[in-house]
């Protein structure tokens, strides 16, 4: 498969080209960074020389020669992607798009949460979170790659929903992410002095991932759901951790919880740690995986679901892949196969 990346500079399309490497069906054909045209990608990334020795190109000759790409991966800010989305689709390259642009099924909520209109709204775009999707996901045309924040809310509730287990009203999720889920542009935020033994909430009430966890998560319960979702920045690089709590309804057992999980078997990158497991983010740093296991609070009645992963893989760029193999007709795990980094 010829590969082209728009917005290969920033961290998650270096994370792709580090993914790719090891895929056997792949082969990189453009990598574009408007901001590094023309130089070579070990100048912006030293630890990929000699492994690719291309240099970047500007967007105009990715989108002028899209069915030269049998897919293109588009890693760019949220309001970018769409625009370049619409033109590509004129074509019969498939596309990726690890931004917002195309996450939300009503492009009106996208709108009230982004801020800026809409302008793809016949996209047809299909969400990419494989172990929920994967039958849409063959056939898709435009993926939307879900973030890391939502990938670890949702699959680490969706089972306990979709088993009717829990109650639907006052679900919190409390996540924190590494650094690295910030970008490589320099924000006041994530300078070193900033984050170095800090840890801090962002976005209380208003993050603009909340609707798009309901989303998912409503589908699963089939009927509305509303979360109060925390994020905060962990003084690491990278990784997720969530921590999720809902109410439990009268009389679940734990057995009953972990028959839901089972939901899971057969899906290659989740790795369920069940009854009194604690997910760590050291524990799939590098990797495709998601941790989950949860703890039941009996003084409550309440269940609280931990979830780790990467967010620069299975938050990003590895579930790229993923969706990719899929639409592709390949195993799912092909290129996909590493043991977490440790320590």
């Amino acid at each position: 498969m010829k590969i082209s990346i728009i917005g290969a500079s920033g961290y998650t399309g270096a994370e792709l080209l580090r993914v790719l490497h090891h895929h056997k069906k792949a082969e990189i054909k453009y990598l574009t960074s408007e901001t590094n045209a023309g130089a070579s990608v070990s100048s912006i990334y030293p630890h990929l020389a000699e492994i690719y020795k291309q240099n970047f190109v500007d967007m105009k000759t990715v989108v002028k020669n899209a069915d030269e790409s049998d897919v293109i991966f588009v890693a760019l800010p949220h309001g970018h992607a769409m625009s370049v989305g619409k033109e590509l689709a004129k074509n019969k390259v498939k596309i990726i798009d690890l931004g917002a642009d195309y996450r939300f099924a009503d492009s009106a909520v996208y709108e009230a949460w982004y801020k800026i209109p809409h302008t793809h709204k016949d996209a047809g775009a299909i969400y990419g979170l494989p172990e929920l999707y994967a039958d849409k996901i063959k056939n898709a045309k435009i993926l939307a790659n879900p973030g890391c924040y939502t990938t670890a809310s949702i699959l680490a509730l969706t089972p306990l929903l979709k088993a009717g287990l829990v109650q639907t009203e006052n679900i919190i999720v409390d996540a924190a992410s590494g650094v690295s889920g910030a970008g490589r542009a320099l924000k006041l935020s994530s300078h070193f002095s900033e984050v170095y033994e800090n840890f801090s909430a962002y976005g209380v009430t208003n993050h603009r991932h909340t609707p798009e966890i309901e989303e998912h998560l409503s589908a699963a319960a089939g009927t509305e759901i509303k979360i109060s979702f925390t994020p905060h920045l962990a003084p690491i690089v990278r990784g997720i951790l969530a921590t999720c709590y809902a109410n439990l309804k009268p009389n679940v057992k734990p057995e009953d919880i972990a028959a839901a999980y089972d939901i899971y078997k057969g899906k290659p990158f989740v790795r369920v740690l069940g009854l009194g497991a604690s997910p760590a983010t050291k524990n799939v740093r590098g990797s495709n995986y998601i941790d989950i296991g949860w703890h039941i609070d009996k003084r409550l009645n309440r269940v609280v679901v931990l979830s780790a992963l990467d967010n620069l893989v299975k938050g990003a760029s590895g579930q790229a892949v993923q969706n990719m193999n899929l639409m592709f007709g390949l195993d799912e795990k092909t290129g996909l196969d590493d043991v977490p980094l440790y320590p």
